[in-house]
């Protein structure tokens, strides 16, 4: 059952990223694209240089949430912190008051943190990819080889610090 529950849980998440006109995906790719504009100009720049703006390399990552990138154990802990933050969101702080007890909203809703994630990964590799990388394969190389060597624990550190960067600066 709680396979079951896990797989409902991840299609509510993903269910947009299995349309046939891939509207899903580019949204996330553009949003991707407006996060390294934003959070790092300097690889952004370097992603335009070799045409690479559109930010495709990462484009496994965005369909299967990571899965490959991560081992088992790391991507349930990431999916189970994305899917908790998404919860704490909906149901805001409760503060008590003299009279009443009211709902406080939190900061604005991490609901693309899993995209900010991609980002914070793809930054590690970030002198490699500038030393290295002069086209789309060499980027696609290098964000392939990172599976199995990530940390998702300092992943999820750069993420909220990239979202408190970039927070309010991209439209949807």
């Amino acid at each position: 059952y709680e396979a079951f529950w896990c797989f409902v849980q991840f299609m509510s998440t993903a269910r947009h990223n299995f349309r046939r006109d891939e509207v899903g995906i580019r949204r996330q790719l553009n949003k991707i694209a407006n996060i390294f504009r934003i959070g790092d100009l300097g690889l952004y720049s370097h992603f335009e240089k070799m045409q690479a703006e559109d930010c495709f390399f990462v484009y496994r990552m965005v369909v299967v949430l990571l899965r490959r990138e991560l081992t088992f154990e790391q991507t349930i802990s990431l999916w189970e912190v994305i899917w908790a933050e998404k919860k704490d969101v909906t149901l805001g702080d409760i503060k008590p008051s003299r009279s009443s007890w009211k709902m406080k909203k939190k900061q604005k809703s991490t609901d693309d943190l899993i995209l900010f994630v991609i980002v914070a990964a793809v930054r590690q590799r970030r002198k490699v990819i500038i030393a290295k990388c002069n086209g789309l394969d060499e980027i696609l190389r290098e964000c392939n080889s990172m599976a199995g060597h990530l940390d998702v624990w300092s992943l999820l550190d750069e993420a909220r610090e990239l979202f408190s960067i970039v927070n309010g600066r991209i439209n949807d």
